[in-house]
């Protein structure tokens, strides 16, 4: 890829491009059926001028119901493939938005990696999730809309040229001519459209933190500033909104031209198509034209284009410039083993936080299985995250085998958080998740060795479907641990993984993991995750020290009062 192609990478157009070029059957299968969808526009002149002249004026109504009748025929075909074609098109667009929607959440993700500790707005994923469920409708309105009009005009012109030449004459200029201001003013129409959307947006925000803030405006007097504030949001949506609207006019000019202006040329050129050899059904057959496809056609385009292509484009400006490239700044490495190391590592929640981890040394072997400890709020899940590279140190650094743990390759470790992520698929899928295609007898042996098989009986087997919503929290536990123990992965960190679990479960859990071999850190939720553990991390802010239970517990009054709070529990 070159560095011009990776500019380009994201950007709307190519966003469409791929969408576009990723489903050539259905694309294909779009055309066919769109031949089919298309046989009216080419037959009604036909027909209505056979129908007229053949039959009804020459004393044949027989031939004229036949020649109406095939017309009928034709329309019923249209319908089965419009039908189809809807298909097809939600066959292109789900993918569509399925990338969008990649993008956004893994956007958002990166972006909250990159400002841990900043406030954030939670709403925004929200918005631009609504923002790519726009973007999905508009894709399929755009392309069915394109498609019908490009398929109606070529059976339009066709007709015309096959039927009566001179009314081709008459009404394709002004045709051409309306299609040609409608497409000139597009651009200006997708400027306008996105000034609003931005308007909008910003009159969104502000009235959300207002909302959130009203008992604090009153307590401050300051109902007349805010009012102010938001007023002028408002009049900037207001104005964004008329300018919309001086732009979006040129489209009924553009109907006017291209649509209408035909059918008072056809008429104010009926003498001259009569004395050309054309007969009085050849000329209502040119009308029907005109009046039944080409001007639905040109209107159809005008409205899809006009509204929801430019809602297509707006929004996906707003989405590509909204999201990172996906790709990341610095290629992701293997590292040689499994050793965590940190140097000097320091880590605060924002520049005016105090550090939740203050030059920190750390080494943990590879092989070894470390448990920390230490009170709520004392930077565990942070080391967690520092270790796994989700966070990246202000000072220091931490590093996995060698490599900075924000460049690891992500198969190289794994990180289980206390609330599992579960997603709807089979169970299978989820448990694979990280080992796509392991062995029956792999996934079998995981199974077993984590105590999960009651859950696979419960679930109806590795196939069937998984509703997360139907699993206890424990049972998610327990999916996201076998996911976690069949991976590749040779450092494993457990964040209050086992939470959920009883103590039974939660022993034969961490005693599978260390048996499992490679690096494992245990978040201990309960004093005997710390017992089980080879050593322990204890952990109070910027105060840490490590031993055994049995040194921790003589020498470390922190660490005796934690024991003497935990619920006493037998060493299993």
């Amino acid at each position: 890829m070159t560095p011009r192609t990776a500019g380009r990478e994201g950007t709307a157009g190519w966003l469409l491009r791929r969408a576009l070029r990723r489903e050539p059957y259905q694309l294909a299968r779009i055309g066919g059926w769109s031949v089919l969808e298309a046989a009216p526009a080419f037959l009604i002149g036909h027909a209505v001028a056979r129908a007229i002249e053949d039959g009804f004026a020459a004393g044949r109504p027989g031939t004229g119901f036949l020649w109406l009748a095939a017309l009928g025929v034709a329309w019923l075909v249209a319908a089965v493939a419009a039908r189809q074609i809807v298909l097809a098109v939600a066959a292109v667009a789900e993918p569509f938005r399925d990338d969008l929607l990649a993008r956004v959440v893994h956007g958002a993700v990166r972006r909250a990696a990159a400002t841990a500790g900043a406030r954030r707005d939670s709403a925004a994923v929200t918005r631009a999730g609504l923002q790519v469920e726009l973007a999905r409708d508009a894709f399929a309105a755009v392309v069915t809309t394109v498609r019908g009009f490009a398929f109606t005009v070529l059976s339009v012109v066709l007709g015309l040229l096959t039927l009566a030449p001179g009314a081709a004459a008459l009404v394709l200029p002004p045709f051409g001519a309306g299609l040609g201001l409608f497409l000139v003013s597009l651009p200006a129409l997708a400027r306008r459209q996105r000034a609003f959307l931005v308007a909008d947006e910003r009159l969104a925000e502000a009235m959300t933190a207002t909302m959130g803030g009203l008992r604090d405006i009153t307590a401050c007097g300051a109902e007349e500033r805010e009012g102010d504030r938001l007023a002028v949001r408002v009049a900037e949506q207001a104005g964004a909104a008329r300018a919309l609207a001086r732009v979006t006019a040129v489209r009924t000019a553009a109907l006017a031209v291209g649509g209408w202006l035909p059918v008072l040329l056809v008429l104010a050129g009926t003498p001259w198509l009569l004395r050309d050899g054309a007969g009085a059904g050849v000329v209502v057959g040119a009308l029907a034209y005109v009046t039944q496809s080409l001007a639905p056609a040109l209107g159809g385009l005008v409205q899809g284009l006009g509204v929801s292509g430019v809602r297509l484009a707006a929004t996906l400006e707003r989405i590509a410039g909204a999201a990172p490239a996906e790709r990341p700044a610095a290629p992701l490495l293997r590292p040689a083993g499994a050793e965590v190391r940190l140097r000097g590592v320091t880590f605060a929640y924002g520049p005016h936080s105090a550090p939740v981890v203050a030059g920190l040394d750390l080494r943990v072997p590879e092989g070894e299985h470390l448990a920390v400890v230490g009170p709520s709020g004392a930077g565990k899940s942070t080391l967690a995250a520092l270790i796994s590279g989700l966070l990246r140190p202000d000072a220091g650094e931490a590093l996995v085998g060698g490599v900075p743990a924000t460049s690891l390759d992500p198969s190289a470790r794994v990180l289980i958080p206390q609330e599992a992520y579960i997603f709807r698929g089979t169970l299978r899928e989820n448990l694979t998740y990280l080992r796509p295609g392991a062995a029956a007898g792999g996934l079998d042996e995981a199974v077993a060795a984590l105590g999960a098989e009651d859950l696979v009986r419960a679930a109806g087997g590795y196939d069937a479907p998984l509703d997360p919503a139907a699993l206890s929290a424990g049972g998610r536990q327990l999916v996201a641990l076998v996911r976690a123990y069949l991976s590749p992965a040779r450092l494993v960190v457990l964040d209050e993984a086992t939470a959920h679990l009883d103590p039974a479960a939660e022993a034969r859990v961490e005693r599978a993991f260390a048996r499992r071999g490679g690096t494992l850190v245990v978040v201990a939720h309960r004093i005997t995750s710390a017992r089980r553990a080879g050593r322990v991390l204890l952990m109070d802010g910027p105060d840490v020290r490590s031993g055994s239970h049995d040194e921790l517990v003589r020498t470390a009054p922190l660490y005796a009062d934690l024991v003497g709070h935990w619920q006493p529990e037998p060493v299993s």
